[in-house]
């Protein structure tokens, strides 16, 4: 669904209409509606692939998106530390979210875990879209976690970037890229669709840059 006062700058790589549909939850559409938000989501582009989901800066961005997630229908997965699944009933019920396990202390690391799960799923032909909050954190950091960069890159399938809007109360899934390794050309790209974007508390949100790498930081008017 999307409406048409959608703000956000459009810029991808893939033609519509998207390939893959899904019908989502009235209910959960209808819950949304009376909170007073608004989803933009015309499917996506493939089988396999990474969502950023941006700014995360409050407990609620869990509880959104979970919510988000029953409106459009879309099975999305989320990492979640493998100490959380042996919880009983919690790790079950993180399961049942979209949650997988991962081991923060392999010797791979959890970029090469996540890209060996993705080509697996390519191998079968089956579906799997993993969501992340670059920033890895709801505090103020400087800048964002190379992780899912690095695991869309590797991996070689669409980079999704999801505006959380708290200010126009919208969330909008439409932007889909295909990363080229350079990471200036390719922030700027992501900057610019997340340009106006305000989170719940937007002087927690992370300037749009890499920790471990740096980026000559882009203008995001979140302040």
């Amino acid at each position: 669904m999307t409406g048409t006062d959608y703000c956000g700058a459009i810029s991808g790589d893939f033609h519509k209409p998207f390939p893959v549909q899904f019908t989502g939850s009235p209910l959960a559409r209808w819950l949304l509606a009376r909170l007073g938000w608004r989803v933009h989501f015309e499917g996506l582009p493939g089988l396999q692939g990474v969502l950023a989901i941006y700014p995360h800066t409050s407990n609620w961005d869990f509880v959104l998106m979970v919510l988000v997630k029953w409106v459009v229908g879309a099975p999305v997965r989320f990492w979640g530390k493998d100490t959380l699944f042996r919880i009983p009933l919690f790790g079950r019920w993180l399961r049942w979210l979209g949650g997988v396990p991962v081991d923060r202390t392999s010797a791979g690391g959890i970029v090469a875990q996540a890209v060996s799960i993705i080509s697996a799923h390519r191998a079968r032909g089956s579906y799997f879209w993993l969501a992340l909050a670059p920033e890895g954190t709801r505090k103020l950091a400087a800048g964002w976690r190379s992780g899912f960069y690095q695991t869309a890159l590797q991996a070689g399938v669409p980079l999704g970037l999801i505006r959380l809007d708290y200010l126009r109360h919208e969330v909008a899934g439409l932007d889909f890229v295909m990363l080229s390794g350079d990471q200036v050309a390719d922030f700027a790209r992501i900057a610019a669709v997340y340009q106006g974007v305000r989170g719940y508390r937007p002087h927690n949100a992370a300037p749009i840059q890499l920790l471990d790498v740096p980026v000559p930081p882009a203008t995001t008017d979140l302040k």
